[in-house]
């Protein structure tokens, strides 16, 4: 009778599902040691020279030119994309790649940031090279400081020794996520030194979920004669009508410079059904909601989809110089595609 080897027997379902999520686990705190030690290194040793490298690609002519290969250049290319969407002119160009043609993409008003975690890949002479002829500056981000590459550079952001999350310490992973961060620090610092606004921030990114939700409130807005609006002293039977032919469940009540002072909403009816036969008759001071949440005509949308969330409402009013210019549901953000 054959004996079955216990060294191949399956785990349960349950032994497996904890035997992932405990690698999962060893993998975050590995990885999470190694943005320690580089938060450590920007406090010490890295100072001086992020400092020089966040100066260096402030005051280029030209544009940031991010360079790497293999898992150095993936990373690169993110590097790469969160510089231009961030107001920082940058393209990746692969480090293989350049000794074929694509050193001609390099000028020498630009700069590189070379990508490289040992800093001695051959594909990388080339490149130094063609920046030693022209005077390119490069920005070297490797971890060791002696290395070719740093050597090379004219600045070396030197990244602290950190095990690999790999049980072998061998697949890059650790220090992947150690270069990125390092990449997005420099981005950050170089868009909250020029004073890249939301505004800056929606030009360049038109399309898709975020584009929408850097349009303003006054592209989803209704305006003219669709808001729904009565003055003060109106009765409610009439204010009752204005609500519903303009069919955003709500009416806003204006003073007599036309300033925004209060809002009948169906929780307001609700809230009065007590009076009866009365609520006809009574006016809009009576029922409204005094000072009702509005909003200004130049709030981004995401920031309006914000306030209606956390108050729980679906409508606000908006207005310019508090007076009311339009009215946004948030079927108006679901159709722009914000919410």
């Amino acid at each position: 009778m054959a004996h079955s080897n216990p060294l191949m027997a399956k785990s349960s379902g349950t032994d497996s599902v904890d035997s992932a999520v405990q690698s999962a686990l060893r993998t975050l705190d590995a990885e999470g040691s190694g943005i320690a030690a580089l938060t450590a290194a920007l406090q010490s040793d890295l100072r001086a020279p992020f400092t020089a490298a966040a100066d260096l690609i402030r005051n280029a002519k030209g544009r940031l030119i991010v360079t790497g290969l293999g898992k150095s250049g993936h990373i690169g290319r993110k590097i790469a994309a969160t510089f231009a969407s961030t107001g920082t002119p940058a393209f990746f160009v692969h480090a293989a790649e350049a000794s074929h043609g694509d050193l001609g993409m390099i000028t020498a008003d630009d700069v590189i940031l070379a990508l490289s975690w040992s800093g001695e890949q051959p594909e990388m002479k080339n490149l130094i090279s063609y920046a030693a002829r022209f005077r390119i500056s490069v920005i070297a981000m490797t971890a060791e400081r002696e290395a070719t590459l740093a050597k090379a550079a004219d600045i070396a952001l030197t990244l602290p020794k950190a095990r690999e999350a790999c049980p072998h310490n061998l697949a890059p992973t650790t220090s992947s996520l150690m270069m990125l961060a390092l990449g997005d620090t420099l981005a950050i610092a170089l868009l909250e030194g020029r004073g890249f606004t939301s505004t800056d921030f929606s030009v360049l990114h038109p399309g898709g979920k975020l584009g929408a939700m850097l349009k303003y409130t006054r592209d989803l807005m209704h305006s003219g004669d669709a808001v729904p609006l009565k003055p003060l002293g109106t009765k409610m039977s009439e204010a009752l009508v204005e609500m519903t032919s303009k069919g955003f469940g709500c009416v806003g009540i204006v003073d007599a410079r036309g300033i925004i002072v209060g809002i009948v909403t169906d929780g307001d009816l609700r809230r009065h059904m007590g009076m009866g036969p009365d609520l006809m008759t009574a006016t809009v001071d009576e029922v409204m909601t005094k000072n009702p949440k509005t909003i200004d005509r130049d709030v981004l949308a995401g920031e309006a989809l914000e306030i209606l969330n956390s108050s729980k409402i679906t409508t606000l009013i908006v207005t310019d110089a508090s007076k009311p210019v339009g009215i946004v549901h948030l079927h108006d953000f679901l159709r722009a595609g914000v919410a």
